[in-house]
């Protein structure tokens, strides 16, 4: 497996896996109008490039990405195909956030899904779970 920083021709092959994964994993959790707002945060042309993106490959094959904003001290997104899960690849993707974080701390809002997730990766709950926009997440914190 390789993880690498994500290029600009990159950017659509993650969102398609972005959206399949949110759609399997997070949208029934979701109201409709957390669905909505989802799909225009990441059809927002500005915010994507404003991102930095890893992608983790198997054999030249997409399986996971992460994207954070703030010098890479805020995870904004987070997936890894379903048949790849429980694998290693989103530990490796963490830890390249870790490595290229500026900050000794790193955060993240959580989807309901994604909470043991994060827990298992050290991250804390800081926050009760809020709602904006229809989205669902419970702001979380990791101290390196």
């Amino acid at each position: 497996m390789d993880i690498k920083k994500l290029k600009q021709d990159d950017i659509s092959g993650a969102l398609d896996l972005v959206l399949n994964v949110f759609m399997q994993y997070e949208a029934p959790d979701y109201s409709q109008k957390g669905i909505e707002t989802f799909k225009e945060c990441i059809n927002d042309i500005e915010w994507v490039a404003s991102l930095e993106w890893y992608g983790a490959y198997k054999e030249k094959l997409l399986t996971g990405v992460i994207a954070t904003r703030n010098a890479g001290n805020h995870i904004a997104l987070f997936f890894v195909k379903e048949e790849y899960h429980r694998q290693g690849i989103g530990r490796k993707l963490f830890e390249i956030v870790i490595k290229n974080s500026t900050s000794d701390f790193i955060t993240v809002n959580s989807s309901p899904y994604a909470i043991e997730v994060y827990k298992h990766f050290g991250f804390s709950v800081i926050q009760e779970e809020q709602i904006t926009d229809g989205i669902r997440y419970t702001p979380m914190l990791f101290a390196k």
